[in-house]
């Protein structure tokens, strides 16, 4: 067999950057620890065939083995995320990855919508912060033609009907839990969300990994930063220092859940603030994640209480995820893919404008896939 030249000490830094500690990584190579080691630190050969499951179970190109040094791989949009810039942890190889697939998916439509003729998104960049809550959220109201009481239907149906009305307005949404399969998840604690400018295909990302009730807030938080012109990778945090994030947190808080309708109804004669939720929820049926939030902005909840309240809606989702059942393939896609992008995608491969091998990687599957997903999409 033959050796690979490659540079050891990339070994090292592939493992460490998808994320895998040393067993685990030895464990999806089906090999010892030991040898993993010893490859590592160059005391034991390499063959081709070795070095290429390495590199992609890695998740790097085989060609990053050959490097002297670790290229410098840095966020292709801006970073909105509240820590200090020396304390950000490297970006996950699946944060990476899917920030490259969006460009790409974005880079694609584009060029489908002016091909198309379809006029340029007017409402991107259409505010400015300067502009104030009220300005955009009556806006947003209007072209959503969402009145200020609406009747909501449960949280899930009122989440599923907000992603329609903005796509509606040329706005492509996605939702994704993980990288293509559950091996490669997304951390909620790394980002909830981005925005994605463009005039004429702007993209909302949600990450699904987060709590579906955490999931209607980040969709609105990043409407409103399509709103202002504002690209960029939110983790949501309710302590931001950046303006931009407190004015979509604002926006999406305001939109969500009316000041003086909630204001209203909660009651600060109670035992523990938590006993509003029921009736809150109830009559807005947003979340109660959406709900703490509301009355954090307000003030009527401290940080710590908040805090300590999303702690335990996490844990409490992850135990309900962990004994969950999925609802199929092809009916996932469809949840996960903006519904705008995936028909344009399909269209084109039907009518056989584009290959459909191509189409197959921007959809994410199989290409013996893409005609059973053109069927759930009603073609």
């Amino acid at each position: 067999m033959n050796n690979a030249k490659i540079n050891k000490a990339m070994l090292t830094w592939a493992r460490e950057r998808s994320g895998y500690a040393l067993p685990e990584f030895a464990r999806k190579l089906n090999v010892t620890e030991e040898k993993v080691s010893e490859w590592e630190a160059g005391e034991r050969d390499i063959t081709f065939v070795q070095a290429m499951t390495f590199a992609n179970k890695a998740h790097v190109p085989f060609g990053f083995l050959f490097l002297s040094q670790p290229p410098v791989e840095n966020l292709p949009i801006p970073d909105l995320r509240t820590v200090d810039s020396a304390e950000l942890k490297r970006p996950s190889t699946e944060l990476m990855d899917l920030l490259k697939n969006m460009l790409e998916c974005q880079d694609w439509y584009r060029d489908y919508a002016r091909n198309q003729l379809l006029e340029p998104i007017s409402i991107v960049g259409s505010f400015r912060i300067e502009d104030g809550v009220a300005a955009v959220v009556a806006d947003m109201r209007n072209k959503l033609n969402i009145p200020p009481h609406p009747k909501r239907g449960s949280w899930d149906d009122y989440y599923r009907d907000l992603v329609e009305r903005i796509e509606a307005l040329g706005i492509l949404v996605m939702r994704q839990s993980s990288l293509g399969h559950h091996s490669r998840p997304f951390s909620v604690d790394e980002f909830r969300g981005f925005a994605m400018c463009d005039e004429f295909a702007p993209i909302i990302f949600v990450n699904h990994a987060d709590a579906p009730g955490a999931r209607l807030f980040t969709l609105i938080h990043e409407l409103c930063h399509i709103w202002i012109g504002q690209t960029g990778l939110s983790d949501g945090d309710a302590n931001s220092h950046r303006a931009e994030e407190r004015f979509c947190n604002a926006v999406a808080a305001e939109l969500l859940v009316p000041t003086d309708e909630f204001r209203a109804r909660w009651h600060i004669d109670v035992d523990n603030w938590q006993q509003n939720l029921p009736e809150l929820e109830a009559h807005f049926h947003v979340s109660p994640l959406a709900l703490a939030r509301k009355a954090l902005t307000l003030a009527l909840i401290s940080q710590g209480e908040y805090g300590a309240f999303i702690k335990a809606q996490r844990e409490a989702f992850k135990e309900r995820e962990a004994s969950g059942s999925s609802p199929g393939y092809f009916k996932t896609k469809k949840a996960q893919i903006s519904q705008l992008f995936s028909k344009a995608v399909v269209s084109e491969a039907l009518n056989g404008k584009l290959l459909l091998r191509d189409a197959a990687w921007l959809l994410g599957m199989k290409p013996a896939n893409v005609t059973k997903f053109a069927q759930e999409l009603g073609f």
